[in-house]
């Protein structure tokens, strides 16, 4: 059966004093900033694997655990119980948990986290395994706002710990030759990147969710609670957000990730792999503006369909740019005026010396003619040996990944703005390093919120 604490759930807040956390653990303060135990920086499981805990073991879960199959599965954590039994059929001397909150309390027992539950949760689990000293792994989007971003860049800066954000196709080829195109100038400076998604999940017309295949239309909040499945904990499921009766629109995913309580829809979400692309390639850090545009925003839904757009400044010899994003119905005009492939989603990069669209698996140069005798350059980037794998390397020798937080988080912010500018309804002018819009205090709602009763991170 799954550990149950000893505690009512009620009493016990998100995070322990600190004070405490470390005591119970037999650390001190002093311990976190001078050097943790050995046992809590490196692997002592047999044939030097890592001992990993596993929250969130459904889902995107199911999924992370097969990617970090090669190590050893101390622990399994999911409010949904079906799937801690599910994933304990392959791990049976795993323990199960149902609270990752008593899982972090036994950390002489785990080297590693992998963390996939709902967004909203992720900071949650990821900043105390972090301050622990435990080499992290993170399903995307890092977190839930930016300012939870902010904390856990900061919590990410210690050197003995190895981290990584669930951006998978980052490993992909693909994207490398992808990045090598465009910094060796191929298609010369790059000022403008359009990318779109055609996903439409959330808030949208009937005759779009027709298109896209989405149920989740003008739907408002539901006034009757629909029976809790068994095995659900609906309450830790809820964790942090306002807390409301159960309906199956919420659960399980990917529903809750339409709705602002719980995720922040396709922008964050798609955004951590179709903008990762032109952030690597054009060093993308803090935009400078950030101003979306499409249907009225909802009090509880994601849009399905909209427009972002931010401007950069110049990084290094890199000029300013600017980089449109789109989501459901909208494109770029190359894409609505034909002058460019009509895939269903891509980024198109638009150089001085010509144009390069990309998707996950493949590239293409523009105009065709003009490249027709192109040679590329041979490879730079190393192949990678896995996206799971980098980061299993980097905990056991301390290398760096390629998305850690401090790359991740950063584009994380980038994500999350952009749904921030279409809430708030105007431009935001953005301070990267003292993380705050300078041009309105409508914003800040957005930037961060207030947790429920029990639940805090700081």
């Amino acid at each position: 059966m799954i550990s149950k604490p000893t505690t009512p759930q009620s009493h016990l807040p998100m995070l322990l004093n600190r004070r405490l956390f470390l005591r119970r653990l037999g650390l001190t303060a002093g311990t976190l900033a001078f050097g943790l135990p050995q046992i809590l920086r490196s692997s002592s499981s047999p044939n030097n694997r890592l001992n990993i805990a596993m929250i969130g073991v459904g889902g995107r879960g199911s999924g992370n655990l097969s990617g970090v199959a090669s190590e050893n599965i101390v622990a399994l954590c999911d409010v949904y119980e079906p799937a801690v039994l599910r994933a304990a059929e392959k791990y049976p001397k795993a323990t199960q948990y149902k609270d990752f909150r008593r899982l972090l309390e036994k950390a002489a027992d785990f080297d590693a986290v992998v963390v996939s539950t709902a967004e909203h949760t992720h900071a949650f689990a990821v900043l105390p395994a972090l301050q622990l000293g435990k080499h992290v792994y993170c399903e995307k989007p890092l977190t839930h706002n930016v300012w939870e971003a902010k904390i856990l860049i900061e919590a990410s800066r210690n050197p003995s710990v190895a981290t990584q954000m669930g951006t998978q196709i980052h490993a992909s080829d693909n994207y490398r030759r992808v990045v090598e195109l465009i910094r060796s100038g191929t298609i010369g400076s790059v000022r403008e990147v359009h990318v779109w998604v055609s996903r439409a999940w959330g808030r949208q017309s009937e005759a779009e969710a027709r298109v896209h295949g989405d149920p989740v239309t003008m739907i408002e909040r539901p006034t009757q609670p629909s029976p809790i499945p068994n095995g659900l904990d609906w309450d830790l499921w809820i964790g942090p957000a306002p807390s409301r009766p159960f309906n199956e629109v919420y659960w399980p995913g990917p529903k809750w990730y339409r709705w602002w309580d719980f995720g922040n829809g396709t922008m964050s979400d798609l955004g951590s792999h179709w903008n990762d692309l032109p952030c690597w390639a054009l060093e993308l850090d803090s935009p400078l503006t950030i101003e979306a545009e499409g249907p009225p925003p909802h009090a509880e839904i994601a849009p399905a369909s909209m427009h972002a757009i931010y401007t950069y400044g110049p990084r290094g010899e890199l000029p300013p740019m600017t980089l449109h994003w789109y989501q459901g119905t909208m494109k770029p005009k190359y894409f609505t005026e034909g002058s460019i492939p009509k895939w269903g989603s891509g980024v198109l990069f638009v150089g001085d010396k010509g144009m390069l669209i990309a998707d996950y698996a493949k590239n293409q140069l523009l105009p065709e003619d003009e490249f027709k005798d192109f040679k590329a350059p041979a490879p730079s980037i190393p192949t990678s040996i896995g996206h799971h794998q980098e980061w299993i390397h980097a905990c056991k020798t301390g290398e760096k990944t390629t998305c850690n937080f401090l790359y991740a988080g950063p584009l994380t912010i980038a994500n999350h703005l952009g749904n921030v500018a279409y809430r708030a309804g105007t431009r935001l002018h953005w301070d990267g390093a003292a993380s705050r819009v300078t041009n309105t205090r409508v914003a800040d709602q957005f930037i961060r919120r207030a947790y429920r009763n029990g639940w805090n991170l700081v």
